[in-house]
């Protein structure tokens, strides 16, 4: 099978995927009818109930609900939030943005961190180290994501006033206005984005460090490191160059685990931090009961976990031609 053919493969089973989600996404939603959310703590007449079931097509029949129901998400019309009154795609747009943001930012930080840390570990085996490394990652490992971010706001932003205590920029720019400079907007933006992102580093470097060292451990007594060791090439270049590339493959597949435990993980941070990303939509949406933002939430951070999936197996492919034979 060439990488065509096994690229198009892949995609056939994360579009079936996402209708996999969708349904059960439906599912879960029909457990609870949305007009039992939409009354609560509210006085309705039965004529208000009735007009309201009619509207949102609550006397239709299951199968048509279901129709218009993926329609709808395939078509990204998630109807308007019972809290604010909003269309929820355009708010889609601005808190996804800022997800995306954070959870990439402290991903790759903590990939390149997690990958150094590894090849040095692996390659001092036994020593302080490779001792110290992995009692780090062990202990980030273990710290709650609360924890960490309450402790950063406390040292960082309250004692030492070197970051904001939240948000993603300055208040005063809902009034005035950014910026002209997108250097300066840039820095400030960086500012606010600085421990959120920390928050995240911290809980999954250790992942990294770990399986790195792992990894690495496994292909340094290779005969082929040995034979270009003689040969006179830098230790540097053997571990970064030609060790970590064949002990990438567990690597990658980590990525996009890591890369959906960082969108769980963002839930608590941002309330943390208050941070105007889907992590604090969720939280806002479940105190308020938001029934169609809840399940566009749950839908779009389904979508960014397919996606990563599909990208890290297409790199798995690239990296490896035996995968596309399997």
């Amino acid at each position: 099978m060439g990488l065509r053919s096994y690229v198009v493969k892949r995609a056939i089973y994360s579009v079936i995927l996402i209708f996999l989600v969708i349904t059960i996404n439906f599912a879960i939603f029909m457990v609870k009818s949305p007009m039992e959310m939409l009354a609560s703590g509210k006085k309705l007449r039965p004529i208000q109930i009735e007009e309201l079931q009619r509207r949102f097509g609550l006397f239709d029949p299951l199968h048509i609900r279901y129709l218009k129901y993926l329609q709808n998400l395939l078509t990204f019309e998630f109807g308007y939030s019972y809290r604010t009154g909003r269309s929820i795609s355009e708010e889609v747009v601005s808190r996804l943005s800022n997800t995306l943001t954070l959870c990439v930012t402290a991903e790759f930080i903590a990939l390149a961190i997690g990958l150094i840390l590894g090849v040095i570990a692996a390659s001092r085996r036994g020593g302080i180290t490779d001792t110290l490394s992995s009692i780090f990652a062990v202990i980030t490992q273990g710290l709650p994501v609360f924890w960490i971010g309450m402790l950063l706001l406390l040292i960082f932003a309250y004692n030492l006033d070197w970051f904001p205590l939240g948000h993603s920029y300055p208040p005063e720019w809902a009034i005035h206005g950014k910026p002209d400079n997108f250097l300066i907007e840039l820095a400030i933006r960086l500012q606010y984005l600085f421990l959120p992102a920390l928050t995240l580093v911290i809980i999954t470097v250790g992942a990294y460090v770990l399986l790195t060292r792992a990894a690495m451990l496994e292909v340094l007594s290779e005969d082929y490191l040995v034979t270009l060791k003689a040969k006179g090439v830098s230790n540097t270049k053997i571990l970064f160059k030609h060790a970590l590339k064949n002990a990438s493959l567990p690597i990658v597949t980590e990525v996009a685990i890591a890369f959906a435990f960082t969108l769980s993980g963002a839930l608590v941070t941002e309330t943390i931090f208050t941070y105007p990303g889907l992590g604090m939509w969720i939280w806002e949406s479940i105190e308020k009961w938001d029934y169609p933002a809840l399940q566009a939430i749950f839908y779009i951070v389904s979508l960014c976990v397919i996606a990563a999936n599909f990208l890290v197996d297409i790199i798995y492919g690239i990296i490896d031609p035996r995968i596309r034979y399997g």
